[in-house]
Formats: structure tokens, sequence, C-alpha cells
């Protein structure tokens, strides 16, 4: 019998303008997920989880340094797991530029899916496990108004593109 020894998930909480943000790692520095409470599809930490500030201490300084406004790109290792399709949509978010926003077509076009593709690009951005430091919240509806979806709540999604400057006036 063959056993796969699964690693450990290393955790700790940061506090944030946005509320709680939950760091998960496997120890190593490379940040698995970033999550808000009441996220959908979120973690909550877990009794064999290892709570460990000092394994996410860059992504908590530049955490820091981004909602301060001092800091525009993220410079971490990052690990994630999703399926081609979502790991291709999630490197295309790694793209989009602070203080812009895209469209789901966009960014359908960006990695080389059809425009009508918008539906399953939105799902990869649903999915994304990493909010803030992987910008998902940079995509927005095709409508003058439209913010579209975000896995934390549109309050966060609009205060992080205020932040940014994408939203002129705190709209």
């Amino acid at each position: 019998m063959t056993t796969t020894r699964r690693s450990a998930t290393y955790w700790m909480i940061v506090d944030s303008p946005l509320g709680e943000l939950l760091l998960t790692g496997d120890g190593s520095g490379a940040l698995a997920s970033l999550s808000v409470p009441g996220q959908k599809g979120g973690l909550s930490p877990r009794p064999e989880w290892h709570r460990d500030p000092k394994a996410f201490r860059a992504a908590t300084e530049q955490l820091a340094a981004y909602f301060a406004g001092e800091l525009r790109e993220f410079d971490l290792e990052l690990r994630t797991h999703g399926t081609d399709f979502r790991e291709r949509v999630w490197t295309a978010l790694d793209t989009l530029p602070y203080g812009t926003t895209t469209s789901y077509g966009e960014l359908a076009a960006r990695i080389g899916a059809p425009r009508n593709a918008a539906r399953a690009i939105g799902g990869a951005v649903g999915a994304n496990p990493l909010l803030v430091v992987r910008p998902c919240h940079r995509v927005v509806g095709a409508g003058a108004d439209a913010l579209g979806g975000y896995a934390g709540g549109l309050p966060r999604k609009r205060q992080l593109l205020t932040l940014e400057g994408a939203l002129p006036g705190g709209a």
C-alpha cells in the first residue's frame, strides 16, 4: 500500500482595513491562500494546522505597505493549485496593473480564450485563493456601473479599488 504524505498547513491572521485576513501556506514561505471572514469558499483555521507568524513575515510586511498606499505590486512566492484553466486565469490576474480594471471578456482575450468564455473566466476569478495579493478585485463587469462579483464581498472590492484609485471619489 502506498501512502501519500500531506504537507502541514501553517497559518496566521493579520488585521487589515478589510478585516482579518487569514493567510495559509506550507511553511516554506510561499503563500497558498489569503481569505477574509465570510468569504465565499474561504478557509477557517483547523485544529491540525500550525499557527506560525514567522512563516508569513514577507506577506504581512507587503500587505501593510499595500494598505498604507506604499506598495503597488506584491513580490511573494505563491503556491496555489487549480486546474490548468484556472492557473492560466490566475497568472493573467497577476499581470493586471495597480489602479486599473479589466473586464471578464478582456481577461478571456488575455489568455487566448474566446470572449464568450467570460462566465468560465468569472468562475476561475471567483475561485482565486489569494484575495488582494492576486488582484481579482481588478476584474469588473463590462457595463459602466457593473463591478461584477467578489468572493470577499462587493464592499471590500469597492474599498480595494478606491484604495488603488480605480474608483474615484469612493464610488
